[in-house]
C-alpha cells in the first residue's frame, strides 16, 4: 500500500510499530516537492531540511518509547500567515514582515510540541484578502486537477490544498475568514474544516479580520481531518478528546436551504450535488427544506466589504503602514475603498452580523446540519481573470456560499462528491451550530463512509 493510500491514523500506528519511519515519509514528501514544485508553486518557503531533522528526532524518540502526541512525525504545511520559528512570514505580500512574526502562537506550539515536521509556508492571497487564490507578487499556485490549463486553486489558503495533492504534506493548516479553507479544499478535491471563531487561538497569526478570522484544517479525507483535529484539541485542552461514534445517517435531519445557495449554479455541478443529496436521502437521512434567517441581509453587508476590508485597512495602517505602498492591485482597490467607511456604518455592520449569529442558532433545533454546494462554479483559468472586473466577479461568486458560515459564526466542513464536466472536483458543505465541531466531524465521517474517501470518489489525479 502506498503512502497516499494510508490514513494519518495508519501512518501514526506504523510509526509506533516500526513498519514506517518518519524519515522515510518525510523523504517522500521531499521527493514529491522537488519533482513538482516548479510547476505547482505551492510554497512560499520550503523547510525540508529542518522538517527532516524533526523526523530524525521522531524516529529516535519513538524507538526509545517516548510518544509526544498523535501528530508526531506527520508532515504538516502551514499557511504563510502563521508565525513559525526560523521561517519568514510574508502573508502573501511583497516584503518579509518583522521577526516578531516568527514567534509561534499557541496553535503552532501545539504542532511543535508533538514534533510534527512543518514542511514550510504555503502561499496565500496577499493578506488573505481573496477567495480564488491569486497572488500578484509570487504567482498563483496551480490547481492539480487540470494539467493543461492554469486554473485557480481557491483561496486564500491557496497553497494548502495544492500541498496535499502534491504529496509534500499530509495535513495542512490554514485560516478561514469567508471560505479560505473550504474553497481551496473543494477545488482541489480535499476536505476542509472551518472551526467556530474562538475555538482555536489566533495569536501570532497575521489577521485579515479580527472579528471573523478562524483557523482551519485541510486533509486528504474527513478521517484525516478528524485525526488532526482531535490531536490538536488534545494538546490545546490538555485532556482527552473523543468523537461520537453514535451518529447514523438513518434519521439524520439534513436542512436544505430553499434559496441563495443554489443561485447561478452550473448545471453539471447541480447534477453532482443533487445526486449526493438523493444518496443521503436513500440511505435514511431526512431532507428538510429550510430558510436561513437573515441570510440575504448579512450577504449584502459582505458584498459591501463586510468587516474584512475595514479591519484589514485598520491593521495595515496601524501595524504595517509600509505594506500599503506595495499592495497588489487586486487587494489595494478594496483596502482603499474601505478607508471612507464611517465608524457608525462599521458598527452597524458588526451589529447586524452579531444579531444574525445569535438568531441562526435556533435553526439547529430543527436540523442537525444543513447541506449545500460548496461552490456553484468551476475553477476559472488564471488568464481569464486579468481585469479587475473579471476578478471581482469570480471572487465574489467563489465566496458566496462559504461566507455565510463565517458571518454567522458556525462550524462547517466541505468534502468532495464528484467531478464537474471538465474534471474539477465538486464539494458539498455541511454546516452546524457554533462550537459543534466534534458533532459535525462525527456526522461528516458517516457521510464519507457513504460516498467513499476522496481518492475513491474522484480517482487519481490526472498526470
Amino acid at each position: 500500500m502506498s503512502l497516499q493510500e494510508l490514513s494519518l491514523r495508519q501512518i501514526a500506528q506504523n510509526f509506533r510499530t516500526g513498519d514506517l519511519t518518519a524519515v522515510s515519509v518525510m523523504a517522500l514528501c521531499q521527493q514529491f516537492y522537488e519533482e513538482t514544485e516548479q510547476n505547482l508553486n505551492a510554497y512560499k518557503t520550503w523547510s525540508g531540511e529542518s522538517a527532516m531533522r524533526v523526523a530524525e528526532s521522531v524516529d529516535a524518540m519513538l524507538a526509545a518509547g517516548c510518544d509526544l502526541g498523535p501528530l508526531m512525525g506527520v508532515p504538516v504545511s502551514v499557511k504563510d500567515l502563521f508565525a513559525v520559528p526560523n521561517m519568514p512570514t510574508y502573508a502573501g505580500s511583497s516584503r518579509e514582515l518583522g521577526k516578531e512574526w516568527q514567534v509561534p502562537g499557541l496553535l503552532i506550539q501545539s504542532l511543535l510540541r508533538q514534533l510534527a515536521p512543518i514542511t514550510g509556508k504555503t502561499h496565500t492571497v496577499e493578506f488573505a484578502f481573496g477567495g480564488i487564490g491569486m497572488n500578484e507578487h509570487w504567482g498563483t499556485p496551480r490547481n492539480t486537477w487540470d494539467v493543461k490549463e492554469h486554473r485557480i486553486p481557491g483561496g486564500s489558503s491557496s497553497g494548502a490544498g495544492v500541498s496535499l495533492c502534491q504529496g509534500s504534506a499530509l495535513l495542512a493548516l490554514g485560516t478561514d475568514t469567508a471560505g479560505s479553507v473550504r474553497i481551496p479544499a473543494s477545488l482541489t478535491g480535499t476536505v476542509g474544516l472551518k472551526t467556530t471563531i474562538g475555538l482555536w487561538p489566533r495569536d501570532h497569526v497575521v489577521p485579515l479580520s479580527k472579528t471573523l478570522d478562524t483557523p482551519g484544517l485541510l486533509a486528504r479525507s474527513v478521517e484525516d481531518v478528524a485525526f488532526g483535529f482531535v490531536a490538536i484539541e488534545k494538546m490545546l485542552r490538555n485532556q482527552p478528546v473523543e468523537l461520537s461514534k453514535t451518529y447514523s445517517l438513518k434519521g439524520l435531519r439534513v436542512g436544505i436551504p430553499e434559496h441563495f445557495f443554489w443561485n447561478d449554479i452550473q448545471p453539471d455541478i447541480a447534477d453532482v450535488v443533487d445526486r449526493a443529496m438523493r444518496q443521503l436521502e436513500k440511505d435514511g437521512a431526512v431532507l428538510i427544506p429550510i430558510t436561513i434567517p437573515n441570510c440575504d441581509e448579512v450577504y449584502k453587508v459582505f458584498q459591501a466589504g463586510g468587516l474584512g476590508a475595514p479591519e484589514l485597512s485598520s491593521f495595515l495602517q496601524q501595524e504595517l503602514p509600509e505594506s500599503l505602498e506595495s499592495l497588489g492591485s487586486l487587494v489595494k482597490v478594496r483596502v482603499e475603498g474601505a478607508e471612507s467607511l464611517s465608524a457608525l456604518e462599521y458598527l452597524e455592520r458588526k451589529a447586524l452580523i452579531e444579531h444574525a449569529a445569535v438568531g441562526v442558532q435556533t435553526l439547529f433545533e430543527e436540523v442537525d446540519v444543513w447541506f449545500n454546494p460548496t461552490l456553484v462554479s468551476t475553477a476559472p483559468c488564471v488568464g481569464d481573470l486579468k481585469s479587475i472586473d473579471a476578478y471581482k466577479q469570480a471572487n465574489m461568486l467563489a465566496l458566496r456560499n462559504t461566507s455565510i458560515a463565517n458571518l454567522m459564526n458556525l462550524s462547517a466542513i466541505t468534502l468532495p462528491v464528484g467531478l464537474d464536466n471538465i474534471g474539477i472536483p465538486v464539494g458539498i458543505q455541511l454546516t452546524s451550530a457554533a462550537m459543534q465541531e466534534r458533532r459535525l466531524l462525527s456526522i461528516a465521517l458517516r457521510v464519507e463512509e457513504l460516498f467513499g474517501k476522496p481518492i475513491e470518489v474522484l480517482g487519481s489525479l490526472p498526470r
